[in-house]
């Protein structure tokens, strides 16, 4: 259903999507966003339309709706064959029908069949789904709207394409407006796109609303981040059951939210682990050639990948092992197992990155997972696997199942790389990996987002980890989400649970998530009254009817060909008792108050995507040609595609500076360590105090990071704490003496406690 059946451009034949309308709903950290579609028929005949549109993977589909002339037509769950087949049937017998399904492949793309739209006929959908905003390394909550369902890339024999024209050329408009409210205030609202001036509400600023500004082409995804005050306060919700479900089921009992942010002693946090195995996946296809976002053309997915990768490697510490893989249609490793950190590996690695291209093809993940996978673990160095890629694969199922097979023995730590990364990928590989998700877009910067994960992977593994409630006598739990199987500083951890039986209005309850960290007993609790909340409708019952069909759904064994009947009927009867999408339902909405059947033959239209090509192409021949054959950024292995070589820019100071930083930690004293400083050889050799050889080159490097780098320094920091390490197990005297010449030479005050000497 969902192939692909003829590329149109809107040159050749009108497209009948006119604009899209999206309202987005935040309530603390869940988001309801209803989406209204409007289709015209421009065409003299009857059409059909797919739509193929990316939703976040995370995402519950929870409302579909059509409404023709003045009939709405509320679309039901049913068992994908059977709504598929009741579609087939009302398509053909000329009636109007709509059916919304999610692709078999990746639970992140949905086709939108539109079927039997009489000539000069508008049809507007409305499409509602409630999502959990993922905080953001800076405690902001990100909200994307996607823009662009980058053509995914798909192994030999998969069946999902995706139509894709360059934005100038998409022919509907899309108009955004956000209202906010939580129990703290708003501090902020920042956007990748411009924002009319954020709205309060109230005194408080606990409500606000926000409007994208007029005149957004839809070029690029619409991100939102949200900042609330004391963001890291645990929470509850209770959201009574549906009135009309019968109580036992999960949609007829309450539901509870629980949010909790555990904060670690600062002991544990100051001991980082000096020992573990870290593998590099970084993706080489074609499409990591584009640039890393609309704002900066000349930084390339690619460049930014390769600076990251010195970061890392300057900051991983002597005695760790680590390897390094690349991957397109085909990969290739950097050692054949991984190795002992040393100057010599670090060196040859480095070498081998600089000369990264994006040159591989594809985006062929599967087999350089499986390749890992196959490698026995190091004793005593916890492996910790790090995935770069722009996230456009079909085959997310697969690889997830992959993952979750492999948890007892890694932590996976993601990063989407530029807009159209899949949602469902990047954080699935986190979630099923025990890791952190990270996304890169709009005008971010790589190098911070993956340092932080870095540091987190850093963080002693968090072992035995069980939730226990406290709840009045009658009340019982169950708990619906997956098991807790990572924590991290500061970061959120989330738990749905069912709630049966009966209490007084007053009754109080009590969830403690208790864990082991580093040989310490540790616990975060919070306490919750048991009387629902007012306004949150049903987006915390259909979350975790999400979050469970999830975890039915990955339960499906991958070398089983059959689908687990049980397991099946389980979730079709979840999905259809909440009214939520899962891989083997749909929405389906039939017109049967049509009593004309509509006449004449059904042509089919796909309507387009928007594409990030449109920088690269505007003459429209040459968009049907890409349509039909290749881009410059699809990941297609073509010869021309890597002909193409962006003149370099000048390297950053900053990285040039790391750059010459040694495995051990320190610097040397040389004419690049000058030039790094911005003197010459002459000036730095002649304020150094007698017979402190090495250390003084290091005293200088880290002077001038904090001197002159300290908005960023969370991508310095480790290197910064290694360097610190190297000079004190040097014993040397004269430290004070050499703190003080360096900030003459440098022109800087720093203290020598802020250099932790």
């Amino acid at each position: 259903r969902m192939n692909c059946c003829g590329l149109l451009t809107p040159e050749k034949e009108p497209v009948p999507l006119k604009s899209i309308e999206v309202e987005l709903e935040v309530r603390d950290h869940v988001a309801t966003v209803v989406s209204t579609l409007l289709y015209e028929n421009k065409e003299d005949k009857p059409i059909e339309a797919v739509f193929v549109f990316p939703l976040p993977g995370d995402a519950a589909v929870c409302h579909f709706s059509a409404v023709i002339g003045q009939t709405q037509i509320v679309a039901e769950v049913k068992e994908k064959q059977q709504a598929r087949e009741e579609y087939d049937d009302a398509v053909s017998s000329g009636q109007q029908a709509f059916l919304l399904e999610e692709s078999d492949q990746s639970p992140d793309i949905f086709s939108l069949s539109v079927g039997s739209l009489p000539p000069g006929e508008s049809a507007s959908i409305r499409l509602e789904y409630v999502t959990e905003l993922a905080v953001q390394a800076d405690d902001g909550l990100r909200f994307c709207l996607p823009a662009v369902l980058n053509p995914r890339y798909q192994p030999q024999g998969a069946s999902v394409q995706v139509t894709s024209v360059p934005a100038s050329l998409v022919p509907y408009s899309l108009s955004f407006s956000a209202r906010v409210s939580s129990p703290r205030p708003i501090s902020k609202v920042e956007s990748s796109t411009s924002l009319d001036p954020l709205q309060y509400l109230n005194a408080e600023k606990t409500q606000a609303t926000v409007k994208l500004a007029a005149g957004h082409k839809f070029d690029r995804d619409v991100e939102l981040l949200i900042y609330y005050t004391d963001a890291h306060q645990p929470t509850a919700v209770v959201e009574a059951g549906q009135a009309s479900a019968k109580p036992g089921t999960l949609m007829g009992d309450p539901v509870v939210m629980v949010s909790l942010y555990p904060e670690f002693p600062q002991s544990v946090m100051s001991s980082v682990a000096s020992c573990g195995e870290f593998i590099f996946l970084l993706d080489r296809s074609g499409s990591m050639s584009c640039p890393l976002n609309n704002s900066n053309h000349q930084e390339t997915r690619i460049a930014s990948a390769r600076d990251t990768l010195l970061l890392l490697l300057k900051s991983l510490s002597m005695g760790c092992y680590f390897n390094i893989y690349s991957f397109g249609s085909s990969y290739e490793h950097i050692f054949p197992k991984s190795v002992e950190y040393s100057e010599t590996t670090m060196e040859e690695a480095l070498k081998k990155v600089e000369q990264m291209t994006a040159d591989l093809g594809g985006t062929e993940i599967l087999e350089p997972l499986k390749h890992i996978y196959s490698q026995p673990c190091i004793p005593n160095q916890p492996r910790q696997l790090f995935v770069f890629t722009d996230g456009e694969v079909g085959n997310t199922k697969e690889i997830l199942q992959l993952v979750t097979r492999n948890s007892g023995s890694h932590r996976c730590f993601s990063f989407g790389i530029g807009e159209g990364a899949s949602t469902a990928l990047i954080n699935g590989l986190a979630k099923e990996g025990g890791g952190h998700a990270q996304f890169i877009s709009g005008a971010d910067r790589m190098q911070p987002k993956v340092m932080q994960s870095l540091r987190f992977s850093l963080q002693p593994a968090v072992v035995d980890i069980s939730v226990m409630w406290d709840l009045p006598k009658g009340v019982s739990a169950t708990v619906l989400s997956p098991p807790i199987t990572a924590i991290f500083q500061g970061q959120r951890s989330l738990v749905y649970a069912q709630l049966t039986g009966q209490s007084s209005e007053a009754a109080e309850g009590c969830v403690k998530v208790k864990y082991n960290l580093a040989g310490h007993p540790s616990q975060s609790q919070v306490n919750f009254s048991l009387k629902p909340a007012e306004d949150t409708g049903l987006s915390v019952h259909r979350l975790a009817a999400r979050s469970l069909i999830r975890s039915l759904e990955l339960e499906q064994k991958e070398d089983e060909e059959e689908v687990d009947e049980g397991l099946r009927k389980k979730v079709v009867e979840l999905s259809v008792q909440s009214g939520v999408s899962s891989a083997y339902t749909a929405f389906i909405a039939v017109n049967k108050s049509n009593k004309e059947t509509i006449q004449g033959p059904l042509v089919r239209r796909n309507v387009p995507a928007p594409s990030e090509l449109e920088t690269l192409y505007t003459d429209i021949s040459y968009v049907i040609f890409y349509l039909t054959f290749f881009s410059l950024c699809s990941d297609s292995s073509s010869k021309e595609d890597e002909a193409v070589v962006p003149e370099q820019p000048p390297r950053d100071p900053l990285l040039q500076l790391v750059s010459l930083q040694k495995a051990s930690g320190c610097w040397l004293l040389d004419a690049a360590l000058a030039a790094a400083l911005g003197k010459t050889s002459e000036e730095v050799e002649k304020p150094k105090p007698a017979s402190v050889g090495q250390m003084w080159a290091t005293i200088l490097a880290l002077i001038w990071l904090h001197g002159f780098k300290t908005d960023a320094k969370e991508e310095w920091e480790l290197l910064a704490m290694k360097a610190v390490s190297w000079i004190h197990a040097q014993n040397a005297p004269l430290v004070t003496e050499c703190v003080e010449a360096g900030n003459a030479l440098l022109g800087c005050s720093v203290q020598k406690d802020s250099l932790g000497l």
